[in-house]
């Protein structure tokens, strides 16, 4: 017997269990919602069951609908994969990404990726899940992103971690600070001023903690915070310094904030991206992670070119 239904009726069943809405779907693939509608029934038709439970003020999933979709998921993926880099194609594209990352990437790195990447695939949804590294890590495993972007995971049987960039942490000051005037300073040096600093959840104070062993400040931070962001917030008040990541500080035309790199020692760390180990992304996730590498790959190439 012959399957009586085509690309678009998945196209449209997909559009609706996504958005949760007949109307909203309509509009993102760009037909009538009697036309749609229409596409709906002629899958059911050709499926013999009904996929939704529709009433005026909600459309939800039958069972056998939640047991179809993967199914129906997994046929538009593989196609995607044949024909993702096809421009038209791909400009049509309807799916979503969700990537973890913490809040210094989400803040100063990944803004420019998702404009480039909602540039090309402009019907593809992006969700944003900034936390601490160690929520990062979480939402990996369990599946409830994509991938991650994050400082850790490297040591993680569960996860692959792809090396982006490696950065050197710096001290973040005011421009009216005695700091400000110098061309680089040690972690002790530092600390002989009010501080700031993040807390014991936050992934980068568990490297510093490892780092700094033989450094102790001789006092306690005046204020803890769990993000690099607030501490930076908390720095341009007036409260303190801060040693935050490179990639955390603003542009050096910022009117208040300035950095100077802290030595004795040097501390980095390493950025990359997390995914899930043996466990392939689907295509619209693969495609923003392609993104971010070709974004890396161009940062690179333009510090090369200046120096």
């Amino acid at each position: 017997m012959g399957v009586n239904f085509d690309l678009n009726d998945l196209q449209a069943f997909r559009a609706v269990v996504e958005l949760g809405s007949f109307r909203k779907a309509a509009d993102a693939v760009n037909i009538s919602q009697p036309a749609l509608s229409r596409r709906i029934d002629k899958l059911e038709a050709a499926l013999g069951v009904r996929l939704f439970e529709r009433t005026t003020r909600s459309v939800t999933l039958t069972t056998v609908g939640r047991v179809f979709a993967p199914s129906a998921e997994q046929l538009l993926d593989d196609l995607d994969v044949a024909l993702l880099g096809i421009r038209d194609v791909a400009s049509s594209r309807l799916g979503h990404v969700t990537i973890a990352c913490v809040p210094s990437v989400a803040y100063y790195f990944l803004p420019g990726v998702i404009a480039s990447f909602h540039e090309s695939y402009p019907r593809i949804r992006v969700k944003l899940l900034d936390g601490s590294a160690n929520e990062v890590l979480g939402a990996v495993i369990s599946g409830e992103a994509d991938f991650g972007v994050s400082f850790m995971g490297s040591q993680e049987s569960e996860v692959e971690f792809k090396l982006l960039l490696q950065e050197k942490f710096v001290a973040a000051c005011r421009r009216d600070h005695p700091l400000a005037k110098k061309k680089r300073v040690s972690w002790r040096e530092m600390y002989e001023y009010d501080y700031v600093s993040v807390d014991k959840t936050s992934g980068n104070r568990l490297l510093l903690d490892q780092a700094l062993a033989e450094v102790t400040p001789k006092a306690p931070s005046v204020c803890e915070t769990r993000h690099v962001t607030t501490m930076l917030g908390l720095v341009e008040a007036g409260l303190g310094v801060a040693a935050v990541p490179s990639m955390a500080m603003p542009m050096r035309d910022h009117p208040i904030l300035t950095s100077v790199p802290l030595v004795e020692p040097v501390v980095t760390r390493r950025v990359g991206i997390v995914k899930r180990r043996g466990r392939p992304l689907a295509p619209a996730a693969q495609q923003f992670h392609q993104t971010i590498l070709e974004a890396r790959r161009g940062a690179s190439t333009k510090k090369k070119a200046a120096v």
